[in-house]
């Protein structure tokens, strides 16, 4: 009953949430994706060899919210690894705005350079809870995001990113943030569980002070810089200890 609570709570609010959603899709600023550079290697000074990062996403991957790839969430994410484990990273960032995890693996997969990686970062998640796709949907179409991806790149590391608080987006009203809220938190525990049946996958959930009005860009619904750091380092942390236990197994 659970994982249909979202669907059992929008039905006699549709029409309702329906308009919201029109409303606020009209009112909410149209902020464009990260410019420059796509890849790049961070932390040259530390010794070692370089260690190699790709991220695979939606709008965050894509760079909305920030001005450079750097400072979004995968050239973060290189930061805060090299940082923690001090050794360079090189780091891509492929992502495509408005994607869901269908959408990804059709046209993000293919694009995707083939060739062996260290850890890889999936984030996706929104735009499939916007959709309201059912749960059985989403946990197919993001398992086959994930084997596609591990077939074409054989990373070390999957980082499986838990969904954003879609119930706390400031651009969101009410009720139309709380269903959304709901939705997104049921595609999270399916990803949850999905995580742990895939090879070298894991879910790193999304725990961020949703009371920070800074943790989100001028739309108030991609997250800032200060968001996409905080969100990076959350992914480093468990990141660099499955990198570890990888190196040892």
């Amino acid at each position: 009953m659970r994982r249909f609570l979202p669907e059992l709570v929008a039905l006699p609010l549709l029409p309702f949430l329906i308009a919201q959603g029109r409303h606020t899709r009209r009112v909410t600023p149209r902020l464009p994706e990260a410019g420059g550079p796509v890849s790049g290697v961070v932390g040259s000074a530390h010794g070692g060899p370089t260690l190699s990062l790709l991220a695979l996403g939606e709008s965050p991957v894509a760079g909305v919210g920030v001005s450079t790839h750097e400072e979004g969430i995968t050239g973060q994410f290189a930061y805060a690894l090299a940082a923690r484990l001090q050794r360079p990273v090189s780091w891509r960032a492929c992502g495509m705005n408005g994607a869901t995890a269908r959408e990804a693996l059709a046209q993000i997969i293919p694009q995707l350079p083939p060739q062996r990686v260290d850890i890889a970062l999936v984030a996706l998640g929104v735009n499939d809870t916007t959709a309201f796709r059912p749960v059985g949907t989403w946990r197919r179409d993001l398992r086959n995001v994930v084997a596609a991806l591990d077939a074409r790149c054989k990373p070390r590391v999957i980082v499986l990113s838990g969904l954003p608080p879609v119930a706390h987006f400031p651009a969101l009203p009410q009720p139309l943030r709380w269903v959304m809220g709901l939705k997104a938190a049921t595609l999270d525990q399916a990803a949850r569980a999905l995580a742990p049946t895939m090879p070298r996958t894991h879910y790193v959930p999304l725990e961020l002070d949703t009371h920070d009005r800074s943790m989100m860009a001028s739309d108030g619904y991609h997250p800032s810089l200060k968001g996409c750091a905080a969100w990076a380092h959350l992914l480093a942390e468990a990141g660099a200890a499955h990198l570890a236990q990888a190196t040892t197994d």
